[in-house]
């Protein structure tokens, strides 16, 4: 795609077209209406007098509305155009266009204003080729309404477009014949309606005719309300603040309510993550808890209520483990994909009781974990009975499903991702190293919630013994002397796989390595090999698999590099946690906008701007999230009983950076730091819970 595209978004439904605000499929990007899986709109182009629009200018009003200047004609027509067209676009629980033909000339004018209406109803998965269907387009010019079904067995989907204005509907669009006083306007509001049948012809997306005209305005209030219950972050560098309410303003915007759940959750990102990841949802969650904590009981409990209970193969799926995805699209419905409850993720289960124990130190609710507790030991004891083939201590992960599921099952999930340093691959199942970190600090974290909350003190010696054997096999086994550093998996046979990776700074962030390696891991993670001066690489260069555009061969991942600053810290390597720190806020202040799911690998000093990958998602919740723990890592922020403790590690060149009313089990508290100054401030709960 050569042109720019557009994007308004809200919860999993989104629009994406060009910078006319036209949207035609297109094999290269999911461009069209989509909404739980489906494209509801695969065709919406705007024609004036049949010429196509051009554009003046383009005003992104907030992540799900934005309004189009544009003109007909080609660009050397723009200088006396005798009309223009305003083009008001909005996304909610349904889409909204508003038109807006505006006449400049001292005569009435007569226009045919066409609206160009097609949907494929594609399944997100098949986007590249999608599968010939014939939905059913009804024209209905007195209702001034096109309704276009598709139905296939019982998966119905249906898209409704309805105007405002007097108009000709046939079964490819709208025509509208209107006249427009000298110097005058004419409007039409057109609103698409996107239907997920269920039992009874119901609608899942609920009816929301009786909120057309409130949704805007109901939009602009939660985000407002989602800004204000965030802490206030003030700092003497102003990108640093702008690049803060970006990725507040982000995480509003990937927050949906998965169908037969009534609370929201966070989405992975767009285009192509749009829906409800184990893994995003809880790394985000675990990102954010000193911003936006209430992200967190919603999402562990829909993680709960979607725990695998039974062994199927072809979804991944084993007792106690916890999902990895959640699509809602035909392929999953007909089971074509095995999504529509995929379980093939090794990291979500551990990640599901970090996350847990992680909430409950900042909020003190002790009620959610009693109320999982059940959901948490089945977690738990997946370690051992599943995720343990071999008995012999470690995490493993060999897909079940060997026809399309995921080979790797940990957040390296590409087919090339886990790979030793000369690019051979290690046979299944496989042992990395970030999920014996994993597992380590899930076990810790589920004895302390055993003992605290659950009153099971024998339980909680059970978990800690296991943790202790694991934590002393792990650093007899992986480690490598002669390089200094952890590898980056075990084969079956206990070999390792030789390669330097950031997950030296996940081990750091669960707590599994001795002390007396930190230094070794450290200034590998801060070396020429690893960092890159945007952030840590994924693999390191020097290495023969090494490449700067390979996501998890060599790229900078912000969500990644949050994890590895936070390991720094624990390990008190403050400089190097601030240096990292600056460098990805670096990518989002040059960048400007929405930080990016990941960017190239290259040297700083050689591209002096992040290179972003075409693939990559741009906004995404953990990314977003990511830069987030960033400002929470270099003000040193972490629950101490009742108080917050803050312990500041400040990049040179940020000043004074101030977090006002950060939420937590105090109520609410400030943090300050200012950079070189590293000295240890305890503010109990200086103001009360709002």
């Amino acid at each position: 795609m050569k042109q720019e595209l557009v994007s308004v978004l809200a919860g999993n439904a989104f629009a994406m077209g060009d910078a006319q605000g036209d949207m035609e499929a297109h094999p290269c990007a999911p461009i069209g209406l989509f909404s739980f899986d489906t494209r509801f709109l695969s065709r919406w182009i705007l024609t004036v007098d049949g010429e196509r629009l051009h554009s003046l200018s383009r005003d992104d009003l907030t992540y799900y509305e934005t309004r189009y200047v544009l003109v007909p004609g080609a660009a050397s027509h723009y200088v006396d155009a005798d009309v223009s067209v305003i083009r008001h676009r909005s996304v909610g629980e349904a889409f909204h266009e508003q038109i807006t033909v505006l006449n400049h000339s001292a005569e009435p004018a007569d226009f045919i204003v066409r609206m160009e209406i097609g949907s494929d109803f594609a399944d997100t998965a098949e986007i590249r080729h999608p599968a010939p269907r014939r939905p059913v387009a009804t024209a209905d010019s007195e209702q001034r309404e096109l309704r276009i079904r598709y139905r296939r067995g019982r998966f119905t989907r249906e898209t409704r477009v309805s105007s405002t204005a007097p108009v000709e509907v046939d079964q490819q669009g709208m025509t509208f014949r209107i006249r427009v006083d000298p110097n005058g306007a004419w409007h039409t509001e057109l609103h698409v309606r996107m239907i997920i049948q269920g039992a009874g012809e119901r609608d899942l997306r609920s009816d929301i005719e009786a909120h057309r005209q409130q949704v805007r305005r109901s939009m602009r209030d939660d985000l407002d309300r989602w800004l204000d219950q965030a802490p206030q972050l003030v700092a003497e560098r102003q990108p640093l603040a702008a690049a803060y309410r970006q990725a507040l303003t982000d995480l509003a915007a990937l927050r949906y309510t998965p169908l037969a759940y009534a609370e929201r959750v966070p989405v992975g990102g767009l285009p192509w993550a749009m829906t409800l990841y184990g893994r995003d949802a809880l790394i985000t969650c675990l990102e954010t808890l000193p911003f936006t904590p209430e992200l967190t009981p919603p999402t562990l409990r829909m993680l709960a209520l979607a725990q695998g209970g039974q062994l199927d193969d072809y979804h991944d799926e084993e007792p106690g483990k916890i999902l990895g995805e959640l699509r809602y699209g035909e392929a999953a419905a007909f089971d074509e994909e095995p999504t529509a409850l995929y379980y093939g993720a090794a990291d979500t289960t551990p990640l599901f009781v970090v996350l847990l124990d992680e909430y409950e130190r900042w909020s003190g609710d002790a009620d959610l974990v009693r109320q999982l507790r059940h959901p948490a030991r089945m977690a738990l004891n997946w370690l051992t009975e599943y995720g343990d083939p071999y008995g012999d201590g470690y995490l493993r992960y060999q897909p079940r499903n060997t026809v399309n599921g995921l080979a790797n099952q940990t957040w390296r999930n590409s087919p090339e991702a886990i790979v030793d340093r000369h690019g051979v691959e290690p046979p299944f199942p496989r042992a990395t190293a970030e999920l014996q970190g994993y597992a380590y600090d899930a076990r810790i974290r589920g004895a302390r919630l055993a003992r605290e909350c659950w009153d099971d003190p024998e339980y909680a010696e059970r978990l800690e013994a296991d943790a202790a054997r694991l934590r002393e096999r792990f650093n007899r086994d992986f480690w490598l002397p002669q390089r200094g550093y952890y590898a980056l998996a075990l084969t079956p046979d206990g070999e390792p796989v030789d390669a330097l990776t950031s997950a030296l700074g996940h081990l750091l962030w669960s707590g599994i390595v001795e002390p007396e390696r930190a230094d070794s891991l450290a200034a590998h993670l801060c070396g020429p090999d690893l960092f890159s001066g945007w952030g840590v690489r994924t693999y390191a260069e020097g290495q023969r698999p090494y490449n700067p555009v390979g996501a998890h061969l060599g790229a900078v991942w912000p969500s990644d590099n949050a994890l590895v600053a936070a390991g720094l810290r624990r390990y008190g390597y403050d400089a190097e946690a601030a240096r990292i720190a600056a460098g990805v806020l670096g990518v989002a202040e040059t960048l400007g906008g929405s930080v990016p799911e990941v960017i190239a690998g290259y040297p700083r000093r050689v591209t002096k701007y992040p290179v972003q990958l075409p693939a990559a998602g741009r906004p995404q919740s953990w990314a977003s999230g990511g830069l987030l723990m960033l400002v929470a890592v270099m003000l040193g922020l972490r629950p101490c009983g009742d108080n917050l403790l803050v312990d500041p590690a400040i990049p040179a060149g940020y000043g004074r950076i101030e977090l006002l009313d950060v939420p937590g089990r105090w109520g609410r508290a400030d943090s300050y730091g200012r950079e070189r100054d590293s000295r240890r401030r305890l503010r109990a709960g200086t103001r009360d819970a709002a």
